[in-house]
């Protein structure tokens, strides 16, 4: 039980890695606050040891202050939530651009300044962001908006760390290759060749593959647990060997 006694935040817990990892976490004996923009995606927990549900947008700032109000504790936050914008920067719009910057990194920058006096308070803290191999690490076609976020997201990370770094704070960020979620699988449908969409997202991971969420769940459960307690402002690719 890695994670008994820690309480953790979890957005877009609905499915996919947020799903993946509130349930790692809730194994590893952690009490989670599954939140998701959906309601209906958070039925499928019910009954599930450890863990509760809340709907949240995260774009709402006031929501965000509320739910971290409400929970007594917060030791760990897993900032999941965000969308994936298809094309180049002679086809983002501007509203485009506001709704990626908002989702992606507002959210997260919100939600890490609502726990922060909870886990200053605590003598400590966990915050895992989620950022992508598509960022400042590895630029991919047709990912304009998607890409510039998620380079703002490891920027964001490394200065909060760099900020409460002796306050007993780690912030981290992920950077996970194509994952098999629903959001990918929405993505891929919206294609005119379908089939041959997924060939290419496989076709873009040297393993020839894409991840399961279970598989990227793992480093969520380490940063989130005291075995990480020395590693701060790092970003940990998961992504199939896409940045080798």
């Amino acid at each position: 039980m890695r994670l008994k006694n820690k309480t953790a935040l979890v957005t877009a817990a609905g499915q996919g890695i947020g799903r993946a990892s509130v349930l790692a976490m809730a194994a590893e004996g952690a009490q989670v606050l599954a939140t998701d923009v959906n309601p209906a995606l958070l039925e499928a927990y019910e009954g599930v040891t450890h863990v509760t549900t809340a709907t949240l947008d995260v774009t709402d700032k006031a929501a965000i202050g509320r739910i971290v109000a409400q929970m007594p504790r917060v030791d760990v936050l897993f900032n999941c939530a965000g969308v994936v914008h298809n094309g180049s920067i002679l086809q983002a719009t501007d509203a485009e651009w506001e709704f990626g910057f908002n989702l992606n990194v507002r959210a997260q920058f919100w939600a890490i300044q609502a726990v922060l006096p909870k886990m200053l308070e605590a003598g400590g803290g966990s915050v895992i962001n989620m950022s992508s191999a598509c960022s400042s690490l590895k630029g991919l076609p047709n990912r304009f908006i998607y890409g510039a976020t998620k380079a703002a997201v490891i920027g964001l990370t490394k200065a909060v760390a760099a900020d409460y770094v002796r306050a007993g704070i780690r912030c981290n960020c992920i950077a996970p290759g194509t994952v098999d979620t629903p959001s990918l699988a929405e993505r891929i449908n919206s294609y005119a060749d379908p089939v041959q969409a997924r060939k290419d997202f496989v076709a873009r991971q040297p393993m020839g593959r894409l991840a399961q969420a279970h598989e990227i769940a793992p480093i969520i459960v380490y940063l989130a647990s005291d075995e990480s307690v020395f590693a701060t402002g790092q970003v940990f690719s998961v992504d199939g060997g896409m940045t080798i």
